[in-house]
């Protein structure tokens, strides 16, 4: 069974590579790894340091406030999108779960 921790693991040092690989200092993919939080998301990163190879960390810093924020977005569309469906639930249903 692949543990989560060696995910996330593998997942950081990749984005690590990949930001040393620019000539940035690894300190900087540490701490985009830990800010971005998921590999899906250091993966996402990586992927675009290994295409666009941005010169200036301040692109790189962009790029990363980026990706939490169409993370944040998202996890918001879904939070409002289930806050929905249970209040039409309950309007479906009445208060007391009894059918119209």
């Amino acid at each position: 069974m692949f543990d989560e921790r060696e995910e996330w693991k593998e997942a950081r040092d990749e984005l690590v590579w990949e930001v040393t690989h620019l000539g940035f200092e690894a300190s900087l993919g540490m701490e985009i790894a830990k800010n971005l939080g998921t590999p899906k998301a250091m993966r996402r990163m990586a992927a675009y340091l290994r295409y666009e190879k941005p010169k200036k960390v301040e692109i790189v810093v962009d790029e990363m406030l980026a990706i939490k924020s169409e993370i944040e977005a998202w996890r918001e569309k879904k939070e409002s999108e289930e806050a929905s469906a249970r209040y039409y639930a309950l309007r479906r249903r009445g208060p007391l779960g009894e059918d119209d």
